[in-house]
């Protein structure tokens, strides 16, 4: 089963959540890969604001080939409220869950969310990657920290992400479809921009979103929807 290291309890207010944000994000450290990337790991977390009902996937593929190695899908409960900055605390423990149930150890974690880009720079890619200790990072759908400018039209094109407040780059605008509205990436933990950037366009199914996050989302709405088995595994 794939392991991770409990760095700390949840439950807590969310006043006690942003000052064990500011203590994390000192732990988080970005840096070019160590090696060849084989399997990533797609994660994806759905939810209702007013419902502490959580669903969550993680799907494995392998790369180059994007074949499917195993899915798991949990459906748990938070006791976190909706807090715009700090979902990692809604959405981590069902992620979690879902992780410890892997019989696969992913080289890589790619998080439906923000790494760095993030107002205290630890969104949930940096969080949980602090715990599985492995390359982590976000592609996003939608942006909270960080200001660019429209990258080129064709697929592979990106510009930076920069926080107005202090001129940091956070992330990246990514094409990852031409002619199509970007990805925005950002490193979490044990991966740089270029590393994160790399591995986006090596996920590439033929949608705007990567493929393992893609999947993991499908997986979501499948769960919710009471579809399909929680778990699968080409080792059964």
């Amino acid at each position: 089963m794939a392991s991770y290291e409990k760095l700390h309890e949840w439950g807590m207010t969310p006043r006690e959540a942003v000052e064990l944000q500011r203590s994390l994000r000192e732990r988080v450290r970005l840096a070019p890969l160590k090696k060849k990337v084989r399997t990533v790991a797609g994660c994806d977390i759905s939810f209702n604001k007013f419902s502490p009902v959580v669903w969550a996937g993680v799907v494995v593929v392998s790369l180059p080939s994007l074949e499917v190695i195993e899915e798991v899908g949990v459906v748990s409960e938070t006791k976190f409220p909706y807090v715009s900055g700090l979902l990692s605390f809604r959405e981590a423990p069902s992620v979690l869950e879902a992780w410890s149930k892997l019989k696969t150890e992913p080289d890589a974690v790619m998080f439906d969310g923000q790494g760095i880009a993030h107002p205290r720079r630890i969104g949930i890619a940096s969080h949980v990657g602090l715990m599985l200790d492995r390359p982590t990072f976000g592609c996003a759908k939608s942006v909270l920290v960080g200001k660019y400018e429209e990258p080129a039209e064709e697929r592979g094109s990106w510009s930076p992400m920069i926080d107005p407040k202090n001129g940091e780059t956070v992330g990246a605008a990514l094409r990852t479809k031409t002619r199509t509205n970007p990805i925005y990436v950002s490193p979490g933990h044990l991966i740089d921009l270029a590393g994160a950037i790399e591995l986006t366009l090596a996920c590439d199914g033929g949608y705007r979103q990567p493929e393992p996050t893609r999947r993991a989302h499908n997986l979501v709405n499948a769960i919710r929807r009471g579809e399909g088995s929680v778990t699968r595994s080409l080792f059964d």
